[in-house]
């Protein structure tokens, strides 16, 4: 793989103050909503609140950034053609798009590229100002020499946000300097979900600091007919372990634009199993749409890449299925119906990729529900813990 030479560092300082007056607008708008309020506890669960919610929809846009060819609508990083906007590379971005009226650098693309650096960067700073309040908060305490538990889990949460919110930064860093490659864009997605998880552990562990009550009540099964919370922990991990797998496929597939190589449903190219090269297709490390040799991939590759994502989902659909179902046995209705709900937006949204064409809403709306399962699962994972705790010993 031959890297690119796109870090162009000039814009690096505006681009810093630019994130710096997005990130500081929302974290005013959090203060001031919470003027009558002395708590700073309080301020971090609603700022992590506030995080979360971009997060999830940073993950979109960044599909739709994706789906729109946009992702190299400017070439280098972090910014355009050496600019803090599309306009100053207005001269650049004409000449680039005259050479290759069809190719991947427009006006329109590049203003979708930059606006998703823009939120990306407003993320950062807010899981920055996040690591930071959260470490005064623990430094007053250990100066007082009574750090709490409840203070180590909101101190070790907002640190592993911080470290992995780097980490995702290289990651997007890297997806434009490669030129998209599959491996690498891939990984960018599942470290946006990772992140997404990661910001939910850490509102758990604001709320935790609160002393609020995060997670519904959890009967023990006693004398209620129904099992306890305990009963449900083998599917959560079948569960889990499934989704990652699948989110890993989802990204290939995604990555690889292998979403029409069926398009038709169950049956894939009118044939129950049609003609595959697994060989090429689930070759890592190489550029997009060729071989690690550079020749070109073949068709049947993209069909393998597809047609083992549709097979996983219906893994996926009865684990995460009877997963819901021990919910609900278990008292944890809100969570079922979240859960079913997620799994139902995920079957609808993915035959309609496959029969109506791979439409945006379709495509974006997949994403969404992917990222829906992810918070339901971590937000589950609480639940699940709490009522192993409060399982009787004999039990």
């Amino acid at each position: 793989m031959k890297w690119s030479s796109g870090f162009d560092l000039r814009p690096s300082l505006p681009m810093l103050a630019l994130a710096l007056v997005l990130g500081v607008t929302v974290v005013l708008w959090v203060w001031l909503r919470s003027a009558q309020d002395d708590s700073r506890q309080v301020r971090l669960k609603r700022l992590c609140a506030i995080t979360l919610f971009l997060c999830f929809d940073l993950i979109l846009f960044g599909s739709f950034t994706r789906l729109s060819d946009s992702g190299l609508g400017c070439p280098d990083w972090p910014g355009c053609y050496g600019f803090v906007s599309p306009i100053g590379a207005g001269v650049d971005i004409g000449a680039a798009h005259q050479l290759m009226p069809q190719g991947p650098v427009s006006w329109s693309k590049a203003w979708i590229e930059m606006i998703h650096r823009y939120a990306a960067m407003t993320v950062g700073f807010l899981i920055l100002m996040l690591f930071i309040e959260t470490w005064r908060l623990g430094v007053e305490q250990i100066r007082q020499r009574r750090l709490e538990a409840s203070m180590r889990y909101a101190l070790g949460s907002a640190s592993l946000s911080f470290l992995w919110v780097m980490l995702q930064g290289l990651f997007g860093a890297l997806t434009v300097t490669s030129k998209l490659f599959p491996a690498i864009v891939s990984m960018h997605f599942l470290g946006g979900e990772t992140l997404l998880m990661l910001l939910g552990v850490q509102w758990h562990a604001y709320a935790r600091l609160l002393g609020t009550k995060v997670e519904p009540s959890v009967p023990d099964g006693h004398g209620s007919g129904m099992p306890s919370g305990a009963s449900w922990v083998y599917w959560w991990c079948l569960g889990a372990l499934v989704l990652i797998v699948q989110l890993a496929l989802g990204a290939w597939v995604s990555t690889n634009y292998a979403v029409l190589a069926c398009q038709t449903f169950p049956m894939c190219q009118e044939a129950w199993w049609p003609e595959m090269n697994f060989a090429q297709g689930f070759e890592l490390w190489r550029p997009l749409g060729l071989t690690s040799a550079q020749e070109p991939l073949v068709f049947q590759a993209l069909t393998a890449i597809h047609y083992t994502h549709r097979l996983m989902a219906y893994v996926v659909f009865l684990c995460l299925g009877m997963l819901a179902w021990r919910m609900l046995r278990s008292g944890q209705r809100r969570l079922a119906l979240f859960l079913a709900l997620a799994l139902v937006l995920q079957l609808l949204t993915g035959l309609s990729n496959v029969v109506l064409g791979w439409p945006m809403i379709g495509a974006i709306l997949h994403v969404a529900g992917a990222s829906s399962l992810v918070i339901v699962l971590t937000w589950s994972a609480f639940a699940l813990l709490k009522a192993k705790a409060q399982r009787p010993l004999h039990a």
